[in-house]
């Protein structure tokens, strides 16, 4: 389920003196048509995009991630987040705020969506798995970096509709299920990387015991109206898992029979 994360909006000088420039820097660095291409959509999306790049730059000291990886902010800058928010919200598809996709759940803010992405580390072999489908967005936004991508959504009629959506678009390496998420994807594991779009109390272990020897899990852990943290699960080569909380984030909870 998608989350509700907090809006990061803290202003550098880079976004107010010099966000023009910016936005061609970035939309050229991600691939984005210019103004005036056969998207409609291009201009508002290479703005998105600087505004993630922005608030990279700012949450450095937090997540270490300074500037995110060129092929995920090319990813984000070519994903049509228009085509997963409902048609009287569709301008709005590139502000940086979550939007409302109905049954109680949102579609995540595009920065966190990159941010948890870039995290992940995946590259054009691996498998990924995702916990919370939504509207599929960020399952098409993994899908052109990785091999596979598997997602579990637990609420069927959004389940559905993403797959339908997803398909349609031409998302051919994306393959959904209806499910708890909380277990993951027994059938089709290991994964080399796993996120979750919903706050748990605690890491799953079944999540854990799915990832990869040398995997990445991002996750947000923590109570619904408490301080939740996105967090970064690895596992080494040994098995060995070590965690480290990033950022303060408010998700929705994770949901099911655990």
């Amino acid at each position: 389920m998608p989350p509700v994360p907090i809006i990061r909006v803290r202003a550098s000088m880079l976004t107010r003196v010099v966000a023009p420039l910016l936005v061609l820097a970035v939309a050229w660095l991600a691939g984005v048509p210019p103004a005036g291409a056969a998207d409609e959509h291009a201009e508002k999306r290479a703005g998105m995009v600087a505004t993630i790049a922005a608030l990279a730059a700012d949450d450095n000291r937090d997540t270490g991630r300074g500037r995110l990886a060129p092929r995920v902010m090319a990813a984000m800058g070519q994903t049509p987040r228009h085509e997963f928010v409902p048609e009287r919200r569709r301008d709005d598809a590139y502000r940086n705020s979550p939007l409302p996709i109905g049954h109680g759940q949102t579609i995540s803010q595009p920065y966190i969506v990159a941010l948890m992405t870039d995290l992940l580390d995946a590259g054009p072999g691996d498998r990924v798995l995702e916990v919370g489908t939504g509207s599929g967005y960020q399952a098409a936004v993994l899908a052109p970096l990785v091999a596979r991508v598997f997602t579990i959504e637990i609420i069927p009629p959004l389940g559905r509709t993403a797959a339908e959506r997803l398909k349609r678009l031409g998302y051919g390496n994306v393959e959904t299920r209806i499910g708890d998420g909380y277990y993951g994807w027994e059938d089709e594991a290991p994964f080399d990387a796993i996120v979750v779009t919903a706050a748990a109390s605690h890491i799953p272990p079944p999540l854990v015991q799915q990832l990869k020897p040398g995997g990445r899990m991002v996750i947000p852990v923590g109570e619904r109206f408490h301080v939740q943290y996105l967090t970064l699960v690895t596992k080494d080569a040994d098995g060995h898992v070590t965690v480290r909380e990033l950022l303060p984030v408010a998700f929705v909870p994770l949901t099911g029979d655990h």
